[in-house]
């Protein structure tokens, strides 16, 4: 089967568009922004891959702290809108799974919320960690396992009425379809183990770890999120600086 016609994202790149804006979605603007772009601050960063672009939206960001990425993402609607939005910035249509880029090319390789979408991850993480200099830095904002393990029950009422989150078959790595405001796409959800063990795999040493805490935004939303952290971000190192 074509796994890109198969992820729905073809046919959800337009809902996609419009649900982002300018400004991203709620889990970018008051969780995941900011501590992100605190990472990229006097770094030195200069060459930046970001794999699974998307339309864009933090390549711009980053051009705006003064780093130069490319952008590759399999979707060409959002790749065209990429351009559309940045026309001097280097957006290309590619898979995480082939990157097409040389090795030891970038000092800082972004994966802003994709590694849920990818299907071949160990071969992705593989070609992230070869895109990055010697002392380079891979930067990952990702979806919790424990988060990924809840649809399709998530959050529901108990017995007493009270919200609780359900999590099952955590240990069992699998896809899923989710769907909200026209958007369906299929994730994956693997167990936080996976992820580690793929990327120390790599001999990547962890610099950074937090499950960042929702900073404004509507109040309930807000204190879903502080009850159940939806996200994690992950900095890791290339040795050999």
């Amino acid at each position: 089967m074509d796994t890109m016609a198969a992820d729905g994202w073809d046919d959800s790149a337009a809902a996609w568009i419009a649900a982002q804006g300018e400004a991203g979605d709620y889990g970018r603007r008051f969780v995941l922004d900011a501590p992100m772009i605190a990472r990229l601050r006097g770094r030195g960063f200069r060459a930046a891959l970001d794999v699974g672009c998307g339309e864009g939206r933090f390549c711009r960001i980053m051009r705006g702290e003064g780093i130069q990425p490319v952008g590759i993402d399999p979707t060409e609607a959002l790749v065209r809108r990429a351009r559309q939005l940045d026309p001097q910035g280097d957006y290309r249509i590619g898979r995480a799974e082939a990157l097409g880029v040389p090795e030891g090319s970038f000092d800082l390789v972004v994966s802003y919320l994709t590694l849920i979408d990818i299907p071949d991850l160990r071969t992705a993480i593989a070609g992230m960690a070869a895109a990055l200099r010697p002392g380079g830095t891979l930067l990952i904002a990702n979806l919790n396992s424990f988060s990924t393990a809840g649809p399709p029950d998530g959050w529901t009422r108990d017995a007493y009425g009270e919200l609780r989150f359900h999590i099952d078959h955590y240990l069992e790595e699998r896809a899923a379809w989710v769907h909200w405001k026209g958007i369906r796409i299929r994730n994956w959800h693997r167990p936080l183990s996976t992820y580690m063990t793929l990327l120390l795999g790599q001999g990547l040493l962890l610099r950074h770890f937090a499950e960042p805490a929702p900073a404004g935004g509507d109040p309930q939303r807000a204190a879903l999120h502080r009850r159940v952290p939806y996200f994690h971000i992950m900095e890791w190192q290339k040795p050999g600086a």
